[in-house]
């Protein structure tokens, strides 16, 4: 079959010369910087070059023009870069680049900590790789073993996984193993370690080969990533962009304080104010996340949830409705923090402050991504103050409070008040479905229709909407 190994594109040229100009001028990773490089600069081989074209990546991001030649050279990377800057591409294109010059199966394994980063890794190597035929599979939790069984037998070039699933399928998929391997990524490494998969990610290292290629992502460095690198890397370049917690200079970042009671009038006001815009709202827990977005759309207003206890399907289908805009508001938990790159994301509102103040900085580089523009508002309330001062401490900054009419948010007060009784209602009913055995489908409870609005315009309870 003609698209089972790697297509070698008819081309003379593999690596092109690139270690001449490596470090010279990379300007200021940018948009408005016109001695910046192209790709093809880099060492790039042309058919990647054309794949960057495609995608609309004009030119390299700062980390990219940093790691892209080291990585070409055959060195281990260890890189670190803010949230948006790129990351993917620049371990994703070295690694192409040696498949195409020695195609081989299972050639490459991605490691990430959560699900959603995994198939967007996926996504970005398919697009990179269209026009040579790469073959990827995605080894995640929340979906059958056995059909990613079958996907692991027909051996794909790489593999993007979750350290915990991938190790069921080592140890019980019949004829899996990694012995062959060339290349080992950890993407988002601190979060790997933070989330302990420490004793897993031991296990994958003794069961892959000790002469193989590492790249280390990660955007914060801590003492576990550190450790981690004695162990898996053989004298890696550092290729830093950030080397302090830092969000990017277009990202306009504010905070609102407010007594915790008025959360929710606050939020009705700040998605009134900026309505037309898309928002990802980030809270604390499961039950948050569900409860605001049942709230919201009370209100008419288009929300969808985006946490852990959802199945792995409805993750996937609320991050589609978002990413394809007939959603403009997300509600998460700390799950969409990381590595989620959502192009068009205008405003992240901390509705529930981080308790950890690095996860801040994760959290509102889900907008202003690639040179764009953007808004996050922290909401502080009384029992917030001392977080709200370490987030200030840690981005070395002093935040300008968001201009709010306090009258003007006063007087939403009932119809919010209203719209949470009904969140109240409908989350039990929801709590009780749950407990109930599920008939038919029973795929139908929280991320598809705003069940609100279309109850009480149906007159009663339960009439209309069916």
């Amino acid at each position: 079959m003609a698209d089972e190994e790697i297509v070698k594109p008819n081309t003379d040229e593999t690596l092109e010369g690139s270690s001449s100009d490596e470090g010279s001028d990379h300007g200021d990773g940018g948009e408005n910087d016109e001695t910046v490089k192209s790709f093809k600069d880099l060492g790039v081989t042309e058919v990647l070059c054309e794949a960057c074209d495609q995608l609309g990546w004009k030119s390299p991001t700062k980390i990219q023009i940093e790691a892209i030649p080291v990585a070409l050279q055959g060195k281990d990377v260890i890189g670190l870069a803010e949230t948006g800057s790129g990351k993917t591409g620049a371990f994703a294109l070295p690694i192409l680049q040696s498949l195409l010059a020695s195609p081989q199966r299972l050639h490459t394994l991605v490691l990430t900590p959560t699900r959603e980063l995994a198939f967007q890794i996926s996504e970005q190597f398919e697009a990179l790789g269209s026009s040579i035929g790469v073959k990827c599979a995605v080894i995640v939790g929340g979906i059958d073993m056995m059909s990613q069984s079958l996907v692991l037998a027909k051996k794909p070039h790489i593999v993007i996984a979750t350290p915990g699933r991938l190790i069921d399928h080592l140890e019980n998929t019949k004829g899996f193993s990694l012995r062959a391997l060339k290349f080992l990524v950890m993407d988002e490494a601190d979060r790997i370690l933070n989330m302990d998969f420490e004793t897993e990610v031991d296990k994958i290292l003794k069961v892959i080969p000790r002469e193989r290629r590492t790249f280390l992502f990660s955007a914060t460095m801590t003492k576990k990533v550190q450790k981690l690198e004695r162990a898996a890397l053989k004298d890696p370049v550092k290729c830093a962009v950030s080397t302090k917690y830092s969000t990017v200079d277009k990202l306009q970042q504010y905070y609102i304080f407010i007594p915790s009671k008025y959360k929710d009038c606050y939020l009705v006001s700040i998605l009134n104010e900026l309505a037309g815009n898309s928002f990802i709202i980030f809270c604390s827990t499961c039950n948050t996340a569900q409860r605001v977005a049942l709230l919201l759309r009370n209100l008419g207003i288009t929300a969808i949830p985006l946490h852990g206890q959802m199945s792995q399907n409805k993750r996937l289908g609320a991050l589609n409705k978002f990413k394809s805009k007939s959603r403009s508001v997300l509600l998460a938990t700390d799950v969409a923090s990381r590595g989620l790159d959502i192009p068009h994301v205008d405003c992240v509102i901390n509705y529930d402050i981080p308790t950890h103040s690095k996860d801040y900085i994760h959290r509102v580089g889900r907008t202003a991504r690639a040179g764009r523009s953007g808004k996050s508002i922290t909401f502080v309330t009384q029992y917030d103050v001392e977080l709200f001062q370490r987030i200030e401490t840690l981005i070395g900054k002093k935040l300008p409070a968001f201009p709010t009419q306090e009258e003007e948010v006063m007087m939403l007060v009932e119809r919010v008040s209203e719209a949470q009784r009904f969140a109240k209602i409908e989350m039990k009913e929801q709590g009780d479905k749950r407990k109930r055995p599920k008939r038919g489908d029973g795929d139908d409870d929280d991320t598809e229709q705003a069940t609100g609005v279309r109850k009480k315009r149906g007159g009663g309870a339960w009439r209309g909407g069916r």
